[in-house]
């Protein structure tokens, strides 16, 4: 996606917002929620829909929540937040620009880069851990309710499973009986989206530097392993054990974790995509199911 795919509106917004920056030299990505828009040393987040957009003031006090949290990293730091209901412009948030690149997963082939990265990763994990205990990031993050992994089962069901094949629905069964044995945990700060794309590193002497880590639109307290689970779609299964080899604290029972809740992200992305009305998204999250 590039400039030449934003709407007229918004690009009158983003001259506003970003002034410095040419148009030409503006990079797009489209994230499930927003239409990201990277300028030099600003980002614009364009809300793909509605309830995107209602959801706007949220990201924007966990983004500034975060930032006291002493996390060892970088978070984006909001800027400046408008638009919407009743005003000229569409809504948007702007955020700070972290520098860095994600990941290509073909660099872990060299194995001295794929052990610094497991080790920082291993280091982002037990950070986020940490806060989770931290009295500020419990007074103000969101908890999952304890019946979460049901609630969510019940909901594919009723609202995903009329979009579905008779071997769709067999598939998103057996994803969804794997989530029974998953506990309620709420011990740690959770990303929500810990994928590869999220996560920008620097090199530094032939090997990458963690940098900063962005999207938190679902940050809560919850299970490490949900994060777990994003850098094992990231990446393989012999990265996601080089990390866990690296946590003194990782327990039993939690890769079985990691590998139910994995198996879920398509039903997750396409349950949100039907609340949210984002067509585009849902028709990705059932691809597999139809």
């Amino acid at each position: 996606m590039d400039i030449r795919d934003i709407r007229e509106t918004q690009l009158r917004l983003l001259h506003r917002l970003l002034p410095d920056d040419r148009p030409q030299d503006l990079a797009v990505r489209q994230g499930q929620f927003h239409l990201v828009v990277m300028g030099a040393e600003r980002v614009v987040c364009l809300p793909r829909t509605p309830a995107a957009a209602a959801r706007l003031p949220r990201r924007e006090t966990g983004l500034r929540e975060l930032a006291g949290l002493g996390l060892g990293f970088r978070t984006p730091e909001p800027l400046a937040r408008g638009g919407g209901r009743g005003a000229d412009e569409p809504p948007f948030l702007v955020l700070d620009r972290i520098p860095g690149e994600p990941l290509e997963p073909a660099a872990l082939q060299d194995a001295r880069v794929a052990d610094a990265v497991a080790a920082q990763y291993a280091d982002l994990l037990s950070a986020l851990e940490r806060a989770g205990a931290d009295p500020r990031a419990r007074a103000v993050l969101s908890r999952p309710p304890r019946d979460r992994w049901g609630r969510f089962a019940d909901g594919v069901r009723a609202e995903l499973f009329v979009l579905m094949s008779d071997g769709g629905r067999r598939r998103a069964e057996r994803e969804l009986g794997a989530l029974d044995g998953v506990p309620h945990l709420a011990r740690a700060v959770v990303h929500g989206d810990l994928g590869a794309e999220n996560v920008l590193w620097e090199w530094e002497r032939g090997l990458p530097r963690l940098c900063g880590v962005l999207d938190w639109d679902d940050v809560e307290l919850g299970d490490p392993a949900e994060d777990l689970a994003a850098l094992d779609a990231s990446y393989d299964r012999g990265f996601l054990e080089r990390v866990l080899a690296r946590d003194s604290r990782a327990e039993d029972g939690l890769s079985a974790r990691v590998a139910a809740i994995r198996g879920t992200f398509a039903l997750q992305q396409a349950l949100q995509a039907v609340r949210d009305g984002d067509e585009e998204e849902l028709m990705d999250g059932l691809s597999g199911y139809r």
